[in-house]
């Protein structure tokens, strides 16, 4: 097949443009060739649970699943009845970049909350956690939250603690949106059961998809007590794979060594090199913390749609002017040197 991509050029519109990780291309053509049980009786699917308990600890379920938006209408699904409401915070994924998924697949309400810097509080939570008995309104028994959060920002364990405390003395449980959980454990220097597992989270989507696989991500039960029918619900929302040593495989790549930490930790040096190299610098106003692997920022109006004309972004707020630049595993410094010079020239 003949090329048919520049693959010199890269953007900073979203860590899913990247290209998959060679290690992980590399696994997927050793689970190749030969015949392999479909449906998870593989070899590949069996070790990944030995892979993921070494970083979740024992007695959790792990299913192999396609995409983002699957992991987090299923986990949800599998925790609530037909009545139930999920706390959110308004600027969370499942609640603006999911369609209506969550509503018209998952069958549950999103109820959600404004939060600062995208993170939610037990205080926020307060706001929606209520009429319990109500048959008017949705029933709010879970708590979702994301890591790293939709604004680049970062809950410690302490503060997961603290939601999963909180949640669970109010009879709901907790779920946690990992599409970028790798970069928020690289950014802490913790492994990922610290504010997870051991911060009382019941269920993990975890991400891989932009952490360098190729359409790879894992619903991970931490309680199975919090969960039910999965192994159902799975198949019914066309997220189980045939041939899913393929999945299974590119999870095991990332997480039996190291590569999901390199991967994380250098995406997350490039959000902070560009942040750095436009400090300071007039006409380039930084809206969000930088803790993870995008940096925010408002611009000299017009500077946006000239740097676009080059560079690929997003806008992520149209009323304000915030843009989002997402950098990713395969981000290079000369990218980021490149692109902040141009956004120097236009302001």
């Amino acid at each position: 097949m003949e090329k048919l991509h520049d693959t010199a050029w890269r953007g900073f519109a979203s860590d899913n443009y990247a290209g998959v990780h060679p290690e992980v291309l590399d696994a997927l053509a050793t689970a190749n060739g030969g015949h392999q049980i479909a449906y998870g009786e593989d070899a590949y699917t069996e070790h990944l649970g030995v892979v993921m308990a070494q970083h979740f600890g024992d007695g959790i379920e792990v299913f192999p699943v396609f995409n983002g938006t699957g992991a987090n209408v299923l986990s949800l699904q599998s925790m609530l009845p037909r009545w139930g409401g999920v706390i959110c915070a308004s600027t969370a994924h499942v609640n603006n970049d999911e369609s209506t998924a969550p509503e018209t697949v998952g069958g549950f309400k999103l109820l959600t909350v404004p939060a600062l810097e995208g993170k939610l509080t037990p205080a926020l939570i307060d706001q929606q956690a209520h009429g319990r008995g109500d048959e008017h309104r949705a029933q709010p028994l879970v708590v979702t939250i994301t890591q790293s959060s939709e604004l680049g920002t970062i809950y410690t364990p302490d503060e997961v603690s603290a939601i999963s405390y909180h949640a669970h003395s109010l009879g709901m449980t907790v779920h946690l949106d990992g599409a970028r959980i790798s970069n928020a454990a690289a950014s802490l220097g913790v492994p990922f059961r610290a504010f997870t597992r051991d911060a009382g989270v019941d269920i993990v989507s975890f991400g891989g998809t932009k952490n360098g696989l190729m359409g790879a991500e894992a619903i991970v039960v931490l309680n199975p007590e919090a969960v039910h029918g999965l192994i159902y619900l799975r198949k019914m929302n066309m997220q189980l794979a045939s041939k899913m040593r393929f999945v299974s495989a590119q999870l095991i790549a990332l997480l039996e060594g190291d590569l999901w930490s390199r991967s994380a930790t250098h995406a997350n040096a490039m959000a902070t090199r560009l942040r750095s190299s436009l400090e300071g610098v007039h006409g380039v106003n930084f809206t969000q913390p930088t803790q993870a692997n995008g940096v925010f920022a408002t611009l000299t109006p017009g500077v946006a749609d000239e740097l676009r004309k080059e560079f690929r972004f997003y806008d992520w707020n149209t009323a304000t002017g915030e843009v989002r630049w997402m950098c990713a595993w395969d981000t290079t410094e000369a990218d980021v040197d490149n692109f902040a010079a141009a956004v120097r020239k236009l302001v």
